[in-house]
């Protein structure tokens, strides 16, 4: 007969074998089916509140089968290294600035006096079927990406420390700094036509020192950037024209993307569009913040051009031109026979006149 010890001694083993096959059950059922890395380079600290809320509500929303870490400033490359990397399924999700040097139908985001607001920007930008977010899109899965949701800094003017612009001409013979964002030089150059203004190329990180030496005499920017990057510093006039809208694309591996579930991909898309609308809410209290703070500044003058004055700098850019260069080749190719340069832009004309309807 067994004795009470030998008993007892059995139940403990039995009881520890159950509590550890219990616990490597559920260790099993709490593993994640997926593990992401999400790279980004320089990030603002608003920005990344965003993307890591993004992070943790796709763990959320998929029950834990899906989790992302978030790797921001550089830590797994330039953004050249880390788009490469996304596109070779090495990272699974990065935010990227479309240049066409990457991204050959990237244009769309910085082509000037497209967006002027808000609210265009979020109905331009929306998802499925935003008249900028479809030829994005379009561009994303041409590199084998898949568009996740779209984060913006608001809007650009121009900074000088010659005169104060408030019309075409006051740009005469100013040297300004841009970019290699073709869309923007275009933009610039058919509003400063006849003045004599020259356009010179400087990297960002390089541009508060060019600036405080007069290597330019102006550039164009935005409220983050002057305030964070301190060009209130070394700039003396700012026109807030709104001529072009600050854009980003958090994107996908789209292989990855398409080999999920219907419903890891509804979660995805949930936390998205909470992330997006988080990172709207946030830049928009932002600029007004940043206003705020510059308006105070003794030896720093801000400009609002009248609806009149903006109509003046608009038609002098001649946008259709610059799409008829830019953008309409790339469009043809993709959407033959579909005349996309001039739905875009009645679309766009379109939510513009609801923006201004609504403000009445």
């Amino acid at each position: 007969m067994m004795s009470r010890v030998g008993f007892l001694r059995k139940c403990l083993v039995l009881m520890l074998v159950v509590l550890f096959l219990s616990s490597a059950i559920a260790a099993s059922a709490k593993a994640p089916e997926y593990k992401w890395r999400f790279g980004q380079t320089s990030v603002r600290a608003s920005q990344g509140e965003s993307y890591k809320l993004f992070c943790e509500l796709i763990e959320k929303y998929s029950d834990g089968r899906i989790q992302v870490e978030f790797f921001p400033d550089n830590q797994l490359g330039t953004l050249d290294e880390i788009f490469h990397a996304v596109q070779d399924g090495e990272v699974e999700i990065c935010g990227v600035a479309p240049y066409v040097n990457l991204v050959p139908g990237g244009m769309f985001n910085w082509m000037p006096w497209t967006v002027e607001s808000w609210e265009e920007c979020k109905m331009a930008f929306s998802r499925p079927n935003g008249c900028l977010y479809v030829p994005m899109e379009e561009a994303m899965n041409e590199v084998g990406m898949h568009v996740l949701f779209t984060v913006s800094q608001g809007s650009y003017g121009i900074g000088n420390n010659t005169r104060p612009i408030k019309t075409p001409e006051d740009f005469k013979n100013l040297k300004l700094r841009v970019s290699s964002s073709l869309g923007c030089v275009r933009g610039l150059q058919n509003m400063a036509s006849g003045t004599g203004m020259t356009v010179e190329t400087v990297p960002w990180g390089e541009l508060y020192n060019a600036l405080s030496r007069g290597v330019v005499d102006g550039c164009w920017s935005m409220w983050p950037s002057l305030v964070e990057e301190r060009h209130y510093e070394v700039l003396k006039y700012y026109t807030s024209l709104d001529w072009m809208w600050d854009a980003n694309q958090v994107v996908i591996n789209k292989d990855i993307w398409d080999g999920l579930s219907d419903d890891l991909k509804a979660a995805i898309e949930k936390a998205a569009l909470e992330a997006e609308e988080h990172q709207y809410a946030i830049q928009e209290r932002m600029a007004d913040e940043f206003q705020d703070f510059l308006k105070k500044q003794a030896n720093f003058e801000i400009y609002y051009p009248t609806d009149e004055e903006r109509t003046a700098f608009r038609e002098k850019a001649n946008m259709l031109s610059v799409w008829e260069e830019l953008c309409t080749p790339w469009l043809d190719k993709h959407y033959p026979g579909q005349n996309m340069t001039q739905k875009i832009l009645d679309e766009l004309a379109a939510n513009r006149e609801k923006v201004l309807a609504g403000k009445k």
